[in-house]
């Protein structure tokens, strides 16, 4: 298995961009496509825990929009072969002082379906003293 194929480093942070960019701008529909829709999908946010695709759906209808000040650090996008890959990124707002932290889990299925969040965790923590 190659680790780090540019070509696919470069479709997972392309759908990473996407994602952050609904984000950002609240477009439930974008991130609802961006997430895999089954029963085995889990999310884990900083005060909530969703199992299931429904359960996500369900959550994002109601929940507070991310401010628009948040920024990203220090994101890593690790792929395994062409189907499986790992995005870690840190984040900061306006809103809190605590450093925020996010991993997902990406997957394709199929060319044609793109790439899926099959996992993710969200969580704030304080900012760690150093360089």
């Amino acid at each position: 298995m190659e680790i780090n194929q540019p070509e696919i480093v470069a479709q997972v942070h392309a759908a990473f961009i996407e994602y952050e960019s609904a984000l950002l701008d609240n477009d439930v529909a974008a991130m609802n496509a961006l997430f895999w829709h089954t029963p085995e999908t889990v999310r884990y946010g900083i005060a909530e825990i969703q199992h299931g695709g429904e359960a996500i759906r369900a959550w994002r209808e109601h929940c507070e929009p991310v401010p628009k000040s948040r920024k990203l650090h220090r994101t890593v996008v690790t792929t395994f072969g062409t189907d499986f890959a790992t995005v870690s990124t840190e984040f900061t707002s306006d809103a809190t002082h605590l450093l925020g932290r996010q991993m997902q889990t990406w997957a394709r299925f199929s060319p044609d379906e793109g790439w899926k969040i099959v996992a993710a965790h969200v969580s704030l923590i304080n900012s760690p003293a150093g360089p």
